[in-house]
């Protein structure tokens, strides 16, 4: 499937131990791992059938000290990463990282939306067009989930930058409006505003696993955490929200 400007890309896991969590993942969702990127760069490519789902590394001491938590972050294809970045910037957005080549790969940016939610932009190089699995792939990231302070804000920035539109929105009753987004034809993911006890807003990725009864075991034996569920979604999916024994949050789906 071939990943045009505004579309999610790509999603990296930044962690404290890289061997642990690459151990972690492969066993719970049934990835492989090989090593990738530039020599001195502990980096892993997670697999799926010889196909590339996600990234793995370990999270840099420059980012430790200003407070930086294991994480997993989505990458969003641009045309133009340099020009994407003043716009980000312009529309009160941050920049942790100014645009960067990866040679033979791309030009990439860590940006943030004006309320802190941290993303990359990623411009793949000419002749090496971005291919994304399908959704419903085993291993590929299923569904994605803003946790905002500010949902309606969040939306009108990231409509700005890349031509996101609404999808349903769903009444949840005390935790408010569930507002589902749009960078095709279908949803792809949902807004909301986060909860008290969530620290900061922050991207979360639902990984697509064959059952999510025997996922959601496979998490807990092996030093993961569950958030809560396994819970079933509208449209007969089932879902369940865990920490990784580093403390990076992420979550599973299953279809019905």
């Amino acid at each position: 499937m071939a990943t045009e400007q505004g579309q999610f890309c790509w999603y990296e896991l930044m962690t404290t131990d890289a061997a642990a969590a690459s151990d972690f993942y492969c066993t719970v969702i049934g990835w492989t791992a090989e090593t990738a990127g530039p020599p001195g760069l502990d980096y892993k490519r997670l697999m799926m059938d010889g196909a590339p789902m996600c990234g793995l590394m370990r999270l840099p001491e420059s980012l430790r000290a200003p407070g930086w938590r294991p994480s997993w972050i989505g990458h969003v294809a641009v045309d133009d990463v340099d020009a994407m970045v003043v716009r980000v910037r312009d529309a009160a957005g941050a920049i942790h990282r100014e645009p960067t080549d990866i040679p033979g790969l791309g030009r990439f940016a860590v940006v943030a939306d004006p309320q802190g939610a941290v993303f990359v932009l990623f411009q793949g190089l000419a002749d090496r067009p971005l291919v994304s699995p399908a959704p419903e792939a085993l291993g590929s990231v299923g569904w994605r989930e803003l946790y905002a302070t500010d949902w309606q804000a969040a939306f009108a920035f990231y409509e700005g930058l890349f031509g996101w539109t609404k999808g349903d929105a769903i009444d949840m009753g005390p935790m408010g409006t569930y507002q589902l987004f749009c960078t095709g034809a279908q949803p792809v993911g949902g807004l909301m505003n986060k909860v008290g006890s969530m620290p900061v807003p922050f991207w979360s990725f639902y990984f697509t696993v064959d059952d999510i009864k025997s996922a959601t075991a496979r998490v807990i034996a092996h030093g993961g955490t569950i958030l809560r569920g396994p819970n079933e979604v509208p449209g007969g999916s089932w879902i369940v929200n865990c920490f990784d024994p580093q403390g990076a949050m992420f979550c599973l789906t299953a279809a019905r």
